[in-house]
C-alpha cells in the first residue's frame, strides 16, 4: 500500500477517538497487552516517562522531550492527537516517523491485528513502542491518551511519571467530579516509582498523596518545591523568574510557549528534571534553559498559541474545555486590539454550555465545524451561543470561517482560532 492508502484503511477499519468519541474508547488493556505481546513487548526494553493530566501533559511532554534531546538523549515522544499529519505522534529528536515504517508496520501485522480488533489508538500505540525500541532511543516520553488508569498506554513501567493540572474533561468517561477524574489519572503511578505533581489542588491532592503512599512511590508537588516570582511577554517569548525553594536559587527562563499558561506546566518540568537527575541523567541547567526557548523547533509542538500570521494577526490555540477556554480569554487580554474576530468549532461531546459561558461577548463569532464527525454543526452551535450573547455567523468549516474573519478584519484588529483540537488541526491543514 501507498502511505495515503494505508491511512485510508486505519481510520476507516479501526474505531478512532478522534473522530467518533466514545464509542472508540475501549475501557480495559487487553487488546494493548495482545498487541505488544504479538510484538515481543517492546515497552519492556524502553526507559520511559508517562505524562497524564487534564490540560498541560502534551506541552509537558514537549518540554521534557526537547529537554532530553538538546541534553544528547535519543528522546523518543509519543503523543496525540495529531493536527495536520498522523506521523506527528510517534517522533524521534524532533523527527516525524517516516512514512515507510507506518506501511511496513501495517503490512507486515494487518492480519494479526484484524484478529485482535483493535481501536486506532491502541494499534498507534503498538506502532510508537515498537518503533522506540528498534530504534532504540535512550528514553521515551510517552503521553496518555485519556484519563491514565486505562489507557493504553499504561502498560508502561516509567522512571518517572508527570501527572499535570487536572480539570473537567471527557466526564462521560472518566467520572462526574474532579476526584473521580483524580482517581483516573492517578493510575499512572507505579510501585516505588517516583511521580511529580504540577499543582497541589486543594481538592485532589489528598487522592494522589494516598495512592502514592499506598505504593510507596515518592510524590513530589511542584508548586510546593518552585514558584514564578515573575513573568513577562516580550517579542518572541513568555520570559518568567522561578524559585526552586529547596536550593534558594533564583534562574530566569525564557519559554517559546508563550501562552500564560505555561507557568503552571514548567514547573512540572523543572521538578521531573531534578528527579531525573537524582536517578541517574546528566542534564545541565544550560541545557535546560536553551532547550526551553527551543520547543517547538526542537519537538515541532503544533497549535500551543500558536502565531499563524502578523498581517492581520491571526493566533491559535488547541485549549477545548472549561480550563483551557479560561486560560485563552486570559491570554487574550494582554493584546491590544480594536475588534476581536472569533473563529470558534467545538466536538458534540463537551458541555458546550459551560465554555460558551466563559467566552467574551464583545468578540465577532464565525461558527465553524471542523472535519470530524465528533464536530457539533455550525449552525447548531450558533443557536446554543446566542443564548449567551455570542453574535456571529455560522460556516461550513474552518476555511471558509477564517477567510470571511481575514475579509473584514481591519489591521488593529486580532482573529483567535480555536475551540476544538480538531478546528487547531484544520486551520493548520489549509494555511
Amino acid at each position: 500500500m501507498t502511505y495515503p492508502q494505508t491511512l485510508d484503511y486505519l481510520f476507516s477499519r479501526l474505531p478512532m477517538f478522534h473522530r467518533i468519541g466514545a464509542a472508540a474508547y475501549k475501557a480495559n488493556l487487553d487488546n494493548t497487552y495482545k498487541i505488544t505481546e504479538l510484538l515481543g513487548n517492546p515497552h519492556k526494553k524502553l526507559k520511559c516517562i508517562h505524562v497524564a493530566g487534564t490540560n498541560g501533559k502534551g506541552s509537558s511532554s514537549h518540554m521534557l522531550a526537547a529537554i532530553l534531546q538538546q541534553a544528547g538523549y535519543k528522546t523518543g515522544l509519543y503523543t496525540s492527537p495529531h493536527m495536520v499529519d498522523f506521523r506527528e505522534r510517534i517522533k524521534i529528536n524532533g523527527q516525524l516517523i517516516p512514512k515507510k515504517e507506518v506501511i511496513d508496520f501495517v503490512e507486515k501485522y494487518k492480519t494479526d491485528f484484524e484478529i485482535i480488533e483493535p481501536s486506532f489508538f491502541e494499534w498507534t500505540v503498538g506502532l510508537a513502542f515498537d518503533y522506540f525500541a528498534n530504534q532504540e532511543v535512550d528514553v521515551a516520553v510517552i503521553e496518555v491518551g485519556l484519563g491514565g488508569r486505562l489507557d493504553s498506554t499504561n502498560i508502561i513501567t516509567p522512571v518517572i511519571s508527570l501527572i499535570t493540572n487536572i480539570g473537567y474533561d471527557h466526564m462521560n468517561l472518566l467520572g462526574d467530579t474532579l476526584q473521580k477524574i483524580a482517581t483516573e489519572k492517578a493510575g499512572i503511578i507505579k510501585s516505588r516509582i517516583p511521580v511529580v505533581v504540577s499543582q497541589q489542588q486543594s481538592d485532589i491532592y489528598p487522592i494522589f498523596n494516598a495512592r502514592a503512599q499506598e505504593l510507596k512511590s515518592p510524590i513530589e508537588y511542584a508548586d510546593k518545591r518552585f514558584k514564578v516570582i515573575n513573568h513577562k511577554h516580550t517579542d518572541k517569548y513568555l520570559e518568567c523568574e522561578i524559585l526552586d525553594k529547596k536550593t534558594n536559587e533564583t534562574s530566569t527562563y525564557q519559554l517559546d510557549l508563550t501562552g500564560t499558561y505555561q507557568l503552571k506546566n514548567v514547573l512540572g518540568v523543572l521538578n521531573c528534571i531534578e528527579v531525573l537527575i537524582d536517578v541517574g541523567f546528566i542534564i545541565e541547567k544550560s541545557t535546560v534553559k536553551k532547550a526551553l526557548s527551543h520547543v517547538v523547533k526542537l519537538t515541532k509542538l503544533l497549535g500551543r498559541w500558536q502565531t499563524i500570521s502578523e498581517k492581520p494577526l491571526i493566533i491559535a490555540d488547541t485549549g477545548h474545555n472549561e480550563d483551557g477556554i479560561s486560560q485563552i480569554t486570559e491570554n487574550l487580554k494582554r493584546y491590544t486590539y480594536k475588534q476581536l474576530h472569533f473563529v470558534f468549532g467545538a466536538v458534540n461531546d463537551k458541555e458546550i454550555d459551560k465554555i460558551l459561558n466563559l467566552l467574551p461577548t464583545d468578540a465577532i463569532y464565525y461558527f465553524v465545524r471542523a472535519s470530524v464527525p465528533r464536530a457539533l454543526p455550525s449552525d447548531e452551535l450558533q443557536k446554543k451561543a446566542e443564548a449567551y450573547n455570542l453574535n456571529g455567523l455560522h460556516f461550513k468549516d474552518v476555511e471558509s470561517g477564517l477567510n470571511a474573519a481575514k475579509k473584514v478584519c481591519k489591521k488593529d484588529d486580532l482573529i483567535f482560532v480555536g475551540g476544538s483540537t480538531f478546528v487547531v488541526g484544520d486551520l493548520l491543514t489549509s494555511v
